[in-house]
């Protein structure tokens, strides 16, 4: 288990402080993670990697010359937000553009996208390249749904080698995607990990069995085995492998023994040793090989193998010399310390005057909040065991740290009178950022998009709320790209959106309206027990699912019953504007 905190809510910020102040020579804090302390040369590619903390030495551990050139680092298990992986990126830069590279994770790629599309929107030339390959979680001819485990690590090497010998940002990003393809890893699990302040772990593996495809996040497995022998398990493990080697694989390959956590070293030097020999019987020379702890999974009982299968420019990349606090190969020059200046963001000052009807209507959004609050603390814990079922077990800890920020933030703005819009807007940006994941994506987003649609006007009715359910449910579709069906929190919005529309423009008051949409979304959110999971990182695990409701479904009806009630209770009626919007009827509603 994790014991050493004092917070469990502070814990991977003060880890990674504590990993800059061990490792100043190598890296130092901005705000979002960390960059590297030297030099960078002029013009040269910025390799940008991260995720979530929980998986050292990825990825903070990965910066430094011949690797990354930042790592942005998000909360335990869960995806930096959009705004950290900006700012570590624009600290990063060197002139040559950027190249971010990361595991396949629907928050990962939500969060990274939007940094993206902000870098490039300021001129910073910005890629990206996903790393795919583990073969549990998709079958070969859906490579591109695979999720990124250890083999994290080569992609980020070749990459970081290609930038530090000068190549354009083309050729990088070339040969990052290269050896994304020709890269492949299977993991498995004795037992589960614990996350800080948890009293169990994520899961458990029966006595006497093994998992095999688990995630790096405190998934489990996709199936259960019997125990096997050190021979037997490196049998299965490089058998599955070369039944999935790329089509134009040669016969040299890198091969890593990747430990998760708690199985140490001389366990895995003992399968490295028959794995190799399982390569060279299968006509394979292993190049420059690693054995040991490279990916992690805080304590979890397990381990990964990953084969590259090299051609003449990837191993010379392979080959190249890198100095990181984690990882070093050959020698690298001296490196003179340099200044970081400009790395973090002018707080946002909020220049418009809001008016009397949008900082009524701002002060009831932040009380709105607050119940969100309040009903996410009430059901934290079933929420992380729901989503431990299938998935990482962060979902009630993710929603619990956004909600703490929205509320925080959004109180803020409202005492000092601003508007509705900027309240909202202030909470989603803090919600994203501070939560992290799939859902502090989704979440902030939708709340801004609420706020966006309020605005700042001289008077509200009902429609107005109206066009922000609207809002906040079209920003979840279009970013989130989920379907109904595909076992999401969005099977519960629509069903909650729909019933909502039906019963106001029926003209059904604001909470009547409000009251029957909750109840839709809870019935949804029970059915998608039924389904079985088509995003995320539930989806290698979708009969472990079966059975079980969605997380993500089930938090967004408890929050829309929540409001609801409030909206409906005389708790409501205490700003003027709020109790108009919420005892007007729907149709005709004017003002």
């Amino acid at each position: 288990m994790t014991q050493i905190f004092d917070n469990p809510a502070d814990f991977a910020d003060e880890a990674l402080d504590g990993f800059v102040a061990a490792n100043r020579g190598y890296v130092a804090r901005v705000d979002g993670g960390v960059v590297r302390s030297t030099e960078i040369p002029a013009g040269q590619v910025a390799l940008v990697v991260g995720g979530g903390s929980g998986h050292y030495p990825a990825f903070a551990g990965l910066v430094g010359p011949g690797l990354a050139a930042g790592s942005a680092c998000g909360n335990m298990f869960a995806s930096p937000a959009a705004g950290q992986v900006y700012r570590v990126a624009k600290a990063a830069n060197a002139g040559g553009g950027v190249l971010l590279s990361y595991g396949n994770y629907a928050g990962d790629v939500l969060h990274f996208g939007q940094a993206q599309l902000r870098l490039n929107a300021e001129g910073i030339e910005t890629r990206t390249v996903l790393v795919t390959d583990d073969i549990a979680s998709a079958p070969l001819d859906q490579i591109e749904k695979r999720r990124g485990i250890a083999g994290d690590l080569t992609v980020f090497k070749i990459a970081g080698a290609a930038a530090e010998a000068g190549l354009s940002l083309d050729e990088v990003e070339r040969l990052a995607i290269k050896t994304n393809y020709r890269t492949r890893s299977l993991g498995v699990a004795f037992d589960g990990c614990t996350l800080p302040g948890a009293s169990e772990p994520l899961f458990h593996v029966p006595a006497g069995q093994m998992s095999l495809g688990l995630g790096i996040h405190g998934e489990p497995g996709i199936s259960e085995h019997p125990m096997p022998t050190a021979s037997e398990l490196a049998e299965l493990l490089v058998s599955r492998l070369l039944e999935d080697k790329p089509e134009d694989a040669g016969d040299r390959v890198v091969a890593i023994v990747n430990g998760l956590g708690t199985v140490k070293y001389d366990e895995l030097f003992l399968l490295f040793g028959k794995v190799e020999k399982l390569l060279n019987a299968a006509n394979l020379t292993v190049v420059e090989p690693e054995c040991g702890e490279l990916v992690t999974s805080l304590d979890m009982s397990g381990l990964s193998l990953t084969l590259l299968w090299l051609d003449d420019e990837l191993e010379q990349l392979w080959a190249a010399p890198a100095d990181t606090p984690a990882f070093r190969k050959g020698n690298t020059a001296p490196r003179a310390r340099r200044e970081l200046t400009g790395t973090d963001e002018a707080a946002d000052v909020d220049t418009e005057k809001a008016t009397a009807a949008s900082a009524n209507l701002g002060r009831m959004a932040a009380a709105v909040l607050a119940q969100v609050r309040d009903v996410v603390v009430e059901h934290e814990a079933e929420l992380g065991d729901l989503d431990a079922i299938a998935g990482d077990g962060d979902h009630g800890i993710g929603m619990r740290r956004g909600v703490d920020a929205a509320v925080a933030a959004g109180e803020q703005n409202a005492q000092a009178g601003a508007s509705v819009e900027r309240v909202l807007t202030a909470a989603g940006e803090a919600w994203s950022e501070r939560a992290g994941g799939t859902s502090g994506a989704l979440w902030g987003t939708a709340v801004m998009a609420a706020g966006l649609a309020l605005g700042n006007r001289d008077s509200y009715e009902a429609g107005d709320a109206a066009a922000a359910v609207t809002a906040f449910s079209d920003a979840i579709t279009e970013l989130g790209k989920a379907e109904p069906g595909d076992k999401t929190m969005v099977d519960a919005l629509l069903p909650f959106r729909d019933a909502f529309k039906e019963a106001f423009d029926g003209g059904t008051s604001l909470g009547g309206a409000l009251t029957a949409a909750a109840a839709a979304a809870n019935e949804a959110a029970r059915r998608t027990a039924d389904l079985r999971p088509l995003k995320g990182r539930a989806r290698p695990l979708a009969e472990k699912s079966l059975g079980h409701p969605d997380p993500g479904a089930v938090s967004f009806g408890l929050i829309a019953e929540r409001v609801a009630t409030y909206l409906a209770s005389d708790a409501a009626d205490s700003t003027p504007a709020a109790s108009h919007m919420a005892s007007t009827a729907g149709n005709g509603a004017t003002e």
